[in-house]
């Protein structure tokens, strides 16, 4: 149940990002909204479609792999430093296994 609200609450939240990246930033920060926005929300719906599966493992690197990936970028777009950068990575690699992780749970 809490993992499917992180869930909703984490596509909101790409929303958000991904409108405030088209029309209230400028920059490099346009950039750093609009990827975090789509890895976000693909991850969200992703983690919902893994929970309806019951494949909570994946749902989860999902939800903490897009929050990571996400947040970093939203953060250097609100001027936090671009040290950050490197953790985002860490996030992304959260996502490649919940990826692989849904692939083994399907394998059958």
């Amino acid at each position: 149940m809490i993992l499917g609200i992180l869930a909703a609450l984490s596509g909101a939240i790409a929303v958000a990002a991904g409108a405030f990246g088209a029309h209230g930033a400028s920059g490099p920060a346009v950039e750093w909204l609009k990827t975090g926005g789509q890895y976000q929300l693909i991850h969200a719906v992703v983690a919902l479609v893994a929970l309806r599966m019951e494949a909570r493992g994946p749902a989860s690197l999902f939800v903490i792999g897009g929050a990571i990936f996400a947040v970093t970028l939203y953060l250097m777009a609100l001027g936090a430093p671009r040290w950050l950068g490197a953790v985002t990575p860490i996030g992304g690699l959260l996502l490649i296994g919940g990826w692989l992780w849904l692939a083994w749970t399907l394998r059958g």
